[in-house]
């Protein structure tokens, strides 16, 4: 994700000064919003399509990082015994 520091950095005073300008210029480029408070970093404005894109890889990734645990620590089968167990568990009808 990428910050334009000369555009994406505001204060908390222009956030209430400017809020519909802040929010359309957020929703338009994509890119998250931080607002400082007495000029340290506060809080991250962040358009709810990118957020929700963000927390879908991140929910990717640990279920890929919790799938290379299993095959590192060996707890795997072969796809046709997993897949013959399954139709058999559940009586699945082709």
């Amino acid at each position: 994700m990428s910050i334009s520091i000369s555009e994406d950095i505001k204060s908390v005073s222009d956030l209430k000064k400017k809020t519909n300008a802040i929010f359309k210029q957020m929703h338009h480029t994509g890119r998250p919003i931080i607002v400082t408070v007495n000029g340290k970093p506060d809080a991250v404005l962040l358009d709810v399509e990118v957020f929700e894109k963000k927390l879908k890889s991140l929910n990717l990734g640990i279920l890929l990082a919790e799938a290379e645990m299993d095959v590192r620590d060996g707890r795997t089968r072969e796809a046709r015994k997993f897949i013959k167990e399954f139709n058999e568990s559940t009586k699945v009808s082709r």
